[in-house]
């Protein structure tokens, strides 16, 4: 009897001791102060990306990292975000990659490439192909990290006042497109890219600056209201598969936080990714639906006319790669990824998941590997 009262006064004890303990350590654990922006306005429903992350961040470190988050445009414009994480103005920034490839062109091919990989294919290649190191690599020349928290669908397609069916009802267009190889492609069949921010897009068509246009998912366009400035959607989205945007975070205040924090900010940018992922698919659902109840008529780009751009598209890979050796090392490791998974791809057919994408040139990229 008095072993039983012995034993359970001790564990008592060592229960309070424990709970002091822990106490202690919240007491004295370091708090990291972070601030983080975006180049999302609060009107574009990407930015719910990056709200998603900053809160998971916030509420698995327990107050240990406190992330005070700022909508796109409040706190810093879109053009000044990369250069202000980079020099720790801020800690952290959701961006899409692409829109750095004036600092270096490596970065436009992991934001998107144009009649390349789908969304779950980035996923698996950043998760598992190689795409982990070369994010690294490439963010880390100007002392970042990064980590996705978001792939869309296929950007919608073209969206403008006239019927696409071949490349000849290209000719004479004034499309807004993002992307340097995007821009090169429309030169290449008759047309001229505009460059708009996403905000600018709807007056654009509305007041016929331009002829179509194009922004995201389509969930995204519907927010956006193009069912109001246009008539016909043509698809697929061959300039943009995908898209995948992310959170660049200072070196510097990466390699303060513990690896257990690290790991909380690893898992929280994971966890994002597949939450926006069923989230922007889901909602594409019922938006396409909305866009046909709205009387938009679809459009299809011929087959003929889809090989035609995948050529170009390979020939401008080349021509990049030539230019830079980091640009052709990330090129190399997409197209192989996509060499490597083309068998199971057509075993599973149709059970499976985005297309085999022909790599015709993979051979003439690796000659620029340093």
């Amino acid at each position: 009897m008095k072993r039983g009262i012995f034993n359970r006064t001790i564990l008592v004890c060592l229960s309070v001791l424990l709970g002091v303990g822990m106490l202690a350590n919240n007491v004295y654990a370091k708090t990291h102060n972070w601030k983080m922006t975006t180049t999302w306005p609060a009107g574009i429903i990407l930015i719910e990306a990056d709200r998603h992350f900053y809160k998971l961040v916030n509420e698995l470190s327990n107050g240990e990292i406190k992330i005070k988050f700022f909508d796109g445009g409040t706190l810093i414009s879109s053009a000044q975000l990369f250069d202000s994480v980079s020099d720790g103005v801020v800690q952290a920034g959701g961006n899409w990659p692409s829109y750095w490839a004036g600092k270096d062109t490596a970065f436009d091919l992991l934001g998107s490439c144009a009649l390349g990989m789908t969304h779950i294919d980035y996923m698996i290649w950043y998760y598992r192909g190689g795409g982990y190191e070369l994010y690294q690599e490439v963010y880390g020349k100007f002392g970042m990290v990064f980590f996705p928290v978001m792939v869309t669908p296929m950007e919608s397609g073209i969206r403008g006042h006239k019927p696409i069916y071949t490349l000849e009802d290209f000719k004479g267009l004034k499309v807004r497109v993002s992307g340097r190889m995007q821009g090169e492609l429309l030169k290449k069949i008759g047309a001229s890219q505009i460059n708009l921010a996403g905000g600018e897009v709807y007056q654009a068509l509305e007041k016929g600056v331009i002829d179509a246009g194009e922004f995201g998912a389509p969930s995204i366009d519907w927010m956006m209201g193009f069912q109001e400035v246009t008539e016909y959607w043509a698809v697929p989205g061959w300039h943009q598969p995908t898209s995948v945007n992310g959170v660049m975070i200072n070196k510097k205040a990466w390699d303060a936080l513990s690896p257990r924090l690290q790991t909380m900010v690893r898992t929280a940018a994971e966890a994002t990714m597949s939450w926006m992922f069923s989230f922007l698919e889901y909602e594409s659902y019922s938006a396409t639906k909305k866009f046909i109840d709205k009387g938009i008529k679809i459009t299809r780009l011929d087959d003929a006319s889809l090989a035609k751009l995948q050529d170009m598209a390979q020939e401008l890979i080349l021509k990049y790669s030539a230019e830079n050796p980091l640009y052709a090392k990330i090129a190399y490791s997409q197209m192989k990824f996509l060499q490597d998974s083309a068998k199971w791809r057509e075993v599973s057919s149709p059970f499976t998941y985005g297309r085999n994408v022909p790599v015709p040139l993979i051979d003439d990229v690796k000659k620029y590997l340093k």
